[in-house]
Formats: C-alpha cells, structure tokens, sequence
C-alpha cells in the first residue's frame, strides 16, 4: 500500500502564498504520476496541477500562471506552490499518486486532504 502524506495547508490572505508538500512512501517501484487535486463542498473533485514521470505538467485554468507543481524523484515527494491565491481557492486539497507497485501491480492512491482556506 502507498501511503501520500499532505502537508503545508493553512490560513492566508488574498494574494498571498502557500506550498503544500506530499511525500509517498511504500513498496513503489515508479510512478506514472502525481497531482493535486481539490474539491468544494457539493462539488466534483478536479485536478488542479499534475505531473508525469517525464515531468510533463497539466494544470486547471483556473490556476494557470499562479500554481507551480514540481517533484523531488529522490525524496517521491510533490509539491503545489500556489501564488496569488483568491478566496475562490479555498477548499480541500488532495494528493494523488499512480504508479507500480515492486512486484508489478499498479496503484493509485490519495492523501487524506489538507485544507486551503484563502481570506478576502
């Protein structure tokens, strides 16, 4: 089993920055990918910001040009640095990861969330 532990949620002003940080561990032989992912109340989860093991990104609209996703490959940890943040960003992240397992199973697996709470 893969456990995604999140961290680095919290409280901020509008405008202003957060980095949340989710570090993987388990039997993982590789990734495919990781991502963030969040989800509002009475809403669908949706990606925010993904990246492959080529280091291809996709990122939301929404957050094109603010939020940065990177990954440390040594360490299995991603990272969502978010810029600017608005008020509208605030909800629930989740941390996804998608790989194999050592003895060739695959996995996908999410973190348990961590809060992103944006004052106007």
């Amino acid at each position: 089993q893969v456990q995604l532990v999140e961290s680095g949620g919290g409280l901020v002003q509008a405008g202003g920055s957060l980095r949340l940080s989710c570090a993987a561990s388990g039997r993982i032989f590789s990734f495919n990918a990781m991502g963030w992912y969040r989800q509002a109340p009475g809403k669908q989860r949706e990606l925010v910001a993904r990246i492959t093991s080529g280091g291809s990104t996709d990122y939301a609209d929404s957050v094109k040009g603010r939020f940065t996703i990177s990954r440390d490959n040594a360490k299995n940890t991603v990272y969502l640095q978010m810029n600017s943040l608005k008020p509208e960003d605030t909800t629930v992240y989740y941390c996804n990861a998608a790989g194999w397992y050592d003895n060739g199973r695959a996995f996908i697996s999410w973190g348990q969330g961590t809060q992103v709470t944006v004052s106007s």
